[in-house]
């Protein structure tokens, strides 16, 4: 006789879950080899009808450590996130804070006024303001109308002037 088990979804998804965490824990245990080589550089992208307004979050960053370009509507953030001095004796628990080199590049829909470009870093804020160059920025068409006058008359009218 053959006994049946009742399927738990949730048993094997958990026993799933263990095996992932016992995966991962053997690949990090060891934190000093254990290290991001880049990372991506988060931005927000606003644009209004005069300009173009990127915000990025760099905290701790010193701005002489960032490299911004803008060629053919692509503005490139480069930077580097120096490593602090840290002391061979002393274990990490716990390494989250990221150092080392980075790049972002976004491609704008419209031609900017290069020159014209300001960055400020404020509190650990880089703020870009790229104004949009004249061709790009929208034109309002007026619409013109030819007045033709339009004669009122009916068919008597014709008859009678013939």
């Amino acid at each position: 006789m053959t006994n049946v088990i009742r399927w738990d979804p949730f048993r094997d998804m958990m026993s799933l879950r263990r095996s992932m965490d016992r995966i991962f824990d053997e690949a990090i245990t060891d934190s000093e080899t254990w290290q991001p080589a880049t990372w991506d550089l988060a931005l927000d992208v606003i644009e209004n009808e005069d300009e173009y307004l990127v915000r990025a979050s760099l905290p701790g960053l010193n701005p002489d450590d960032l490299e911004i370009t803008y060629i053919n509507n692509a503005l490139t953030i480069k930077g580097e996130v120096k490593e602090e001095n840290e002391v061979k004796e002393s274990r990490y628990h716990l390494r989250e804070r990221r150092y080392g080199s980075f790049a972002r590049s976004i491609l704008l829909p419209s031609n900017v006024s290069a020159e014209k470009i300001d960055a400020n870093y404020e509190n650990g804020i880089l703020t870009l303001k790229l104004p949009k160059a004249e061709e790009a920025k929208p034109k309002k068409i007026s619409v013109k109308s030819s007045d033709v006058k339009m004669i009122d008359s009916t068919a008597a009218d014709i008859k009678t002037k013939n």
